[in-house]
């Protein structure tokens, strides 16, 4: 069964707002832009865009969910064994990368504590084991999860969207983390694919360990 025309529609603009406005207080010049104005927002930045982000996708994802109709496709047998597997895997690899994170420094709680008056990351350079793999390790476990299940039309959509977010957003992000850490993510960008893991472009643990002992040297800033 066909969309409706005019859901498909608000659907579509519902999820390209979202991505456009995520990205847009996600941009440097924009933070820069907020926190000139209001200079008492910098510590409290990331954890306002982080509660922002969470209310601003609640309207996508409800009307996701409201306007669900017939499945398009769905997995069965031996694929649904996989797919699931697949996605239930990219989960608990979620969970487990954690574990690599400063949470309090992504959620913003330490720069609110701390009353940080520098709205860029304040983390240095540093590789999980997944990093070794792809550059953007949240991303393809994303991807993952969302293209293993069972579609309709407005799953699809979200899904098509949320990918080409992620591709270009994957840009946007790599730009800020240039400017972050400059020659060192050069050379760690040129070793490792962004989106999805290429089994014959990788870094070994020797290889990463090596980069990291470089991360701190002048010369490479």
């Amino acid at each position: 069964m066909m969309p409706d025309r005019a859901q498909f529609v608000m659907l579509a603009a519902a999820w390209l707002v979202y991505c456009l406005v995520h990205s847009w207080l996600a941009a440097l010049s924009t933070k820069h832009w907020i926190t000139t104005r209001w200079p008492a927002l910098s510590g409290k930045y990331r954890v306002l865009y982080n509660g922002l982000a969470l209310m601003l996708l609640v309207p996508p994802l409800a009307l996701t969910v409201l306007w669900r109709g017939p499945l398009l496709w769905q997995w069965s047998g031996v694929g649904a064994w996989l797919a699931n597997g697949l996605a239930v895997g990219a989960l608990l690899l979620f969970g487990w990368t954690l574990r690599y994170y400063d949470m309090r420094e992504f959620l913003g709680l330490r720069q609110w504590r701390m009353s940080t008056s520098s709205i860029e990351d304040q983390e240095r350079f540093h590789l999980s084991p997944l990093h070794r793999h792809v550059r953007h390790p949240w991303y393809f476990l994303g991807l993952l999860m969302l293209w293993t299940r069972d579609m309709d039309w407005t799953l699809l959509l979200a899904a098509c969207v949320v990918t080409l977010y992620f591709i270009v957003g994957s840009h946007l992000e790599e730009r800020k983390l240039m400017q972050y850490h400059g020659a060192i993510y050069r050379r760690y960008r040129e070793r490792v694919p962004g989106l999805f893991p290429l089994p014959w472009k990788c870094l070994s643990r020797q290889e990463a360990a090596s980069l990291l002992d470089t991360a701190g040297d002048p010369r490479l800033s």
